[in-house]
């Protein structure tokens, strides 16, 4: 039996080869709007997801969806209560990613240790100001703070600690087992905030998640440390970011996401000299675009096959 696979939006080589060598019709979707794809999934059996939202009206559109598999590690953007009503899959592709975005989680912190934006703003009209004038740090010797230890804030610490003779300090209530030497792990959340330099965020957006750095936690930072943001817009509360940074509790921020993508050209953020901003970027190498094409069609051929999938997200193993 050929199973179909929609594809709203292109994958990697890699996948289509993975795909098509183990007997799968792939469908090139017109598009991934929720229009497009209700049109386009009609008859498909699975479905691979990049940046597409994934909405209970197009679940219900897909009579003989089975599995659903998401081009990265964050899945907040599909119906999980629709899929589950459907009985559809949600899988992702584990730590396909995580290279790639903990890399710029550090060029983040090496960004903003430079005060790079400001820096390249007064360049030309004052050469010597932006030379001297504007403060310079190193990350040696400096704090690192994780919220979250999975795959990529992990690899995040063994860079900084390695790489850069940062002292590395981790919150993270699912942390099992001896930490390693590069890791102390703190049993106090709050103890990050009152004591990092860097305050790197690397949780999913859930419900306990969602808005869990606001006021409090800014209140609790340094006025010289920095909030690094690669993994969700919506775990940081925004306006208070903004409060923040407006009356100089914080040093300065590097987020590769903000709460509305794409990026509002109003926002705030964009204009501050203390912020850099990028359009969630953290995955989009090449190399990691390859790794997360093959894991999404490796784990549809599990499916299958018969097999189960590596990376059923949490909220659906006991559908497996």
């Amino acid at each position: 039996m050929s199973y179909k696979v929609l594809l709203p939006q292109p994958i990697l080589p890699e996948g289509y080869e993975y795909l098509r060598q183990h007997g799968y019709e792939i469908v090139d979707g017109r598009g991934f709007t929720e229009q497009d794809i209700i049109e386009d999934i009609r008859d498909c059996d699975a479905m691979i997801v990049r940046t597409a939202k994934i909405t209970r009206n197009i679940l219900n559109a897909a009579p003989k969806l089975k599995i659903l598999a998401r081009h990265g590690a964050g899945y907040d953007g599909i119906d999980l209560d629709a899929a589950r009503e459907n009985k559809v899959l949600v899988v992702t592709a584990g730590g396909a990613n995580s290279i790639s975005v903990a890399e710029l989680a550090i060029f983040y912190m090496l960004y903003c240790s430079r005060n790079f934006k400001a820096v390249l703003n007064h360049y030309i009209e004052d050469y010597r100001y932006a030379k001297m004038g504007i403060p310079k740090t190193e990350l040696s010797g400096k704090t690192l703070g994780l919220i979250g230890v999975g795959n990529i804030g992990a690899l995040v610490a063994k860079k900084a600690f390695y790489g850069f003779d940062m002292k590395v300090i981790a919150y993270d209530p699912f942390f099992k087992g001896e930490a390693p030497e590069y890791l102390q792990i703190v049993s106090e959340r709050d103890d990050i905030f009152k004591n990092s330099d860097y305050v790197s965020v690397h949780v999913p957006a859930a419900k306990d998640t969602i808005h869990s750095i606001s006021d409090r936690e800014f209140k609790l930072m340094k006025d010289t440390a920095y909030l690094i943001n690669t993994a969700r817009g919506s775990i940081v509360d925004e306006p208070a970011l903004i409060r923040a940074l407006e009356a100089k509790k914080i040093a300065g921020a590097g987020l590769d996401v903000l709460e509305k993508e794409p990026l509002d050209p109003e926002n705030p953020l964009l204009k501050m000299e203390n912020v850099l901003t990028a359009p969630h970027i953290g995955g989009a190498t090449k190399e990691a675009a390859a790794r997360s094409s093959v894991s999404c069609a490796e784990a549809i051929d599990d499916f299958f096959s018969g097999r189960t999938p590596k990376f059923v997200i949490p909220e659906m193993r006991d559908m497996i």
